[in-house]
């Protein structure tokens, strides 16, 4: 198949030249037929495959073909955080280059009058759902024109607790509209949450719980105090060209950072707390080669779309195997190979049992002499009091009385 057989324009072929795209993807070539047509669609395909162009160039085609007696937006798309915003604004602006349709960003961290000022005149609306609900309390913008809504990663929005915030923007939409919904992953609540806004839906599902095949996966066995120096070992080696480290909490993402910099590699972070210049300047940087090594927390790194990237490593495991696949989905991209490294420890047994029984995922053994993660215990330097002789069950009951009558001193 190739993007001829679906007979887009010959202004959006255009910029799927320009966008250097020559076959659809999987999801790509299930997802456009059925949106051209009309219909709702359910797109489940794990991270990386192509899900952006995959609503974004039936939606350019339907606004060429189509016009509306309605001022105003006709898309919405409400994507989690500022970072993925940015990036389908940047997809759908390169791929509509030649056609003259116009899109725009809403986001946080920046001022809202130009945001305001851009409903008038933008055919496509990329909004977090956050900063759209102040701007719909503030009575500022209008969605009467809106014929299509997209949510991009809605697993995600889910687990950031946007669901209150996105009913609000759907209360304001026309009830007739074409409604589409992506997702990395297919929790239960997302089929609840489907179930909402889609109507007669077509389901569309691209291996999203398999592996992607070109991800190598990597499991060490360590401790809390063990994985600075593990770290460090595995970046001694050399064998990465960018690197995506995922940590839990924001502090640790910035310290971790910092060590690193001390250290001698060129290291950036992005978390919550920076603001939206100070994000941007991390995210190019990393993405242009600036810095080969970026630190980040899940819901920061979340927009990252960087096909450079050869090596995650989870200095601290995920939650949840949902969160496991957004995080390996970073690299491995565009048929690329990459590795995905885990730091487990013994507090990750759970985690690490429900990724290998739902992902099926292939655990390399021993890798550079590490223990393998399925081996009971960790290995243990000796110490002296580990190498005396065990004390006989005589010897440890006889002891126990005089333990008891210290304490009771």
């Amino acid at each position: 198949m190739t993007f001829t057989e679906f007979s887009f324009d010959r202004r959006i072929g255009a910029g799927i030249k320009f966008c250097g795209y020559d076959t659809p993807t999987p999801i790509q070539g299930k997802a456009i037929p059925l949106i051209l047509h009309g219909h709702d669609v359910l797109g489940l395909a794990q991270t990386g495959t192509g899900k952006t162009a995959a609503f974004a160039l039936p939606i350019l085609q339907k606004l060429l073909t189509t016009k509306s007696s309605k001022r105003g937006p006709r898309v919405l798309v409400l994507a989690p955080t500022r970072e993925l915003a940015i990036q389908i604004n940047d997809s759908f602006g390169a791929l509509a280059r030649k056609t003259g349709i116009r899109s725009n960003v809403v986001i946080g961290g920046v001022g809202m009058n130009p945001q305001i000022k851009a409903f008038d005149r933008s055919d496509v609306i990329v909004a977090c759902p956050g900063r759209l609900v102040r701007l719909i309390n503030r009575g500022a913008v209008d969605f009467k024109a809106i014929d299509t809504l997209v949510l991009d990663e809605a697993d995600r929005m889910l687990d950031m607790g946007f669901l209150p915030d996105i009913k609000r923007v759907l209360a304001c939409l026309p009830s007739k509209r074409q409604n589409l919904l992506f997702s990395a992953t297919m929790p239960r609540s997302i089929l609840t949450f489907a179930k909402r806004i889609l109507v007669n839906p077509k389901k569309v599902e691209i291996n999203t719980k398999s592996p992607v095949s070109t991800v190598k996966h990597v499991f060490y066995k360590t401790s809390d105090k063990g994985k600075g120096e593990l770290l460090d070992d595995l970046l001694s080696r050399g064998e990465h060209q960018s690197m995506l480290i995922f940590t839990r909490t924001k502090y640790k993402a910035k310290n971790l950072s910092r060590k690193l910099s001390k250290t001698g590699y060129d290291t950036t972070f992005l978390q919550g707390n920076m603001s939206q210049n100070q994000r941007e300047k991390a995210l190019n940087g990393f993405r242009e080669g600036q810095f080969s090594i970026m630190v980040a927390t899940d819901i920061a790194a979340r927009g990252i779309d960087c096909d450079r990237i050869t090596h995650v490593i989870n200095y601290d495991m995920p939650n949840t195997v949902e969160t496991y696949t957004h995080r390996i989905g970073r690299t491995g991209r565009a048929g690329r190979l990459g590795c995905a490294i885990s730091l487990v420890t013994q507090e990750d047994a759970s985690q690490l049992r429900a990724i290998k029984r739902v992902m099926d995922v292939s655990i390399e053994q021993n890798p550079f002499g590490t223990p393998d993660v399925s081996s009971n215990k960790p290995r243990k330097k000796a110490t002296a009091s580990a190498q005396r002789p065990a004390k006989t069950a005589g010897q440890r009951r006889r002891r126990k009385p005089g333990r008891a009558q210290r304490s009771a001193a």
